[in-house]
Order: C-alpha cells, then structure tokens, then sequence
C-alpha cells in the first residue's frame, strides 16, 4: 500500500482527525485524516482507492478490535470523527458519480427516541464502507421512513433506539414500511434490542456490532 494511505489508515483507525487535533497523544502534531486525505487527493489518487485502500481498511481495524473486545464505543465515536473529516474531501467525487456507490441505506432513531450515538457509528461505518446513506436523524416518525423510501426505492433501512419505551415504534415502522414494499429489508439496532425483538416485529434482522453489519450488507448486494 501507498505510504500516504498507509498513514491515512492508521488515523482512522485511531481517530486523528487533524493537525490540531490533540488525540492521540503519541500523534500529536502529526497530520490527520484532513490533512492527508487532502494530499493524497493532490498526488492524483483516485477517490475509490482512497476510499477502499485507506479509510476502508482503517475502520475494518477499529471494527475488528470492537468485535475482539480490544475497542470500545469511545474508540469507534473518534475513528468516526476522522472519517467524517476525510470524507468532507470525498463527498465531490461521490456526488460526480467518479466513485461507484455500493447502494442507498436509510438511517434513523425511532420516534420518541432522540439518541443518536449508535445511529451515528453504523452511519460513520456504512459511509465508509461505501454506502450512500440518508440519515433522518432522531425522533423520526414511521411516515418519514416510508416517505424517504420513496425517493429511494431500492434502499435498505436500518432503525436504532436505545430505549425500552420506544422499541415498539420498531413495529409500528417496520409494518408502515412493509406495507407499501414488502421487500424492502429493514434491520434494527440498540442496545435493549434481541435478534427474538427483531424476529417478533417482521424485520429481516438486529446487529449489535456494526462491523459485522456491513460485512452482511456487502454479502446481500
């Protein structure tokens, strides 16, 4: 691999978002993923092998640790945050058509639910995996769901929460959006949630561990 990509990696991976940025300790002062996806643009790299051959491979480390119980959730929040700043850098490319997006994926916390945490990591790992993803936000209603589906027929959609009095509307969107396209697959996610809760509201599965989400998707495509 690339020198440039090779370092590009190692600051997903451990969350070097900038030259400012004062985390990790032992990279302070060094460049981050801004930085260097900014120059690896400038040395004529194209955007797909900066995407699969760095930031792709960055997250599949920090994902393996989180999978191996060597990572945890604060690890996965700043390798999210250095490559949200590396994708800023992206984002033309994908929108130009230039990188070949692997599918639409829509994101978002149940009504009633305004945690966010969990939805922003699949998001973050979903981005980097290749995926367009349309991210509603939180407290989002079974009708913008299904509305959102409309503009993007062929999508996946994924749906968190994190707390028991809101799972329900899991069952309430699953069955909105089932009803106008029975094939379109709907996953769950959240720390109160069971593979039996997914299976009991029709949706086609839970993931607690987001890594092995995408690992999934990219099987089903």
């Amino acid at each position: 691999m690339n020198e440039l990509l090779e370092q590009l990696a190692i600051c997903i991976e451990r969350g070097k978002v900038n030259l400012q940025s004062p985390f990790p300790v032992d990279l302070k002062g060094q460049e981050g993923a801004d930085e260097l996806t900014k120059r690896a643009i400038e040395n004529s790299i194209p955007a797909e092998v900066i995407l699969n051959e760095s930031l792709m491979v960055g997250m599949q480390k920090v994902g393996d640790k989180f999978e191996e119980g060597k990572a945890f959730i604060p690890d996965m929040l700043i390798a999210a945050k250095a490559m949200n700043a590396a994708m800023v850098h992206l984002k033309p490319f994908f929108e130009s058509g230039e990188v070949e997006l692997k599918g639409d994926f829509i994101i978002g916390t149940v009504a009633g639910d305004l945690h966010d945490i969990g939805k922003n990591i699949v998001r973050m790992v979903l981005t980097g995996g290749g995926w367009n993803v349309i991210d509603l936000g939180t407290d989002v209603k079974a009708e913008k769901f299904v509305a959102t589906l409309k503009e993007y027929p062929n999508a996946f959609i994924g749906m968190s929460a994190l707390l028991t009095t809101t799972m329900m509307q899991m069952e309430v969107t699953t069955k909105a959006i089932k009803e106008v396209s029975p094939a379109t697959k709907v996953f769950v996610g959240g720390a109160p949630l069971s593979q039996e809760f997914s299976d009991r509201i029709g949706a086609d599965g839970y993931f607690p561990d987001p890594n092995k989400f995408v690992k999934y998707l990219s099987q089903a495509i």
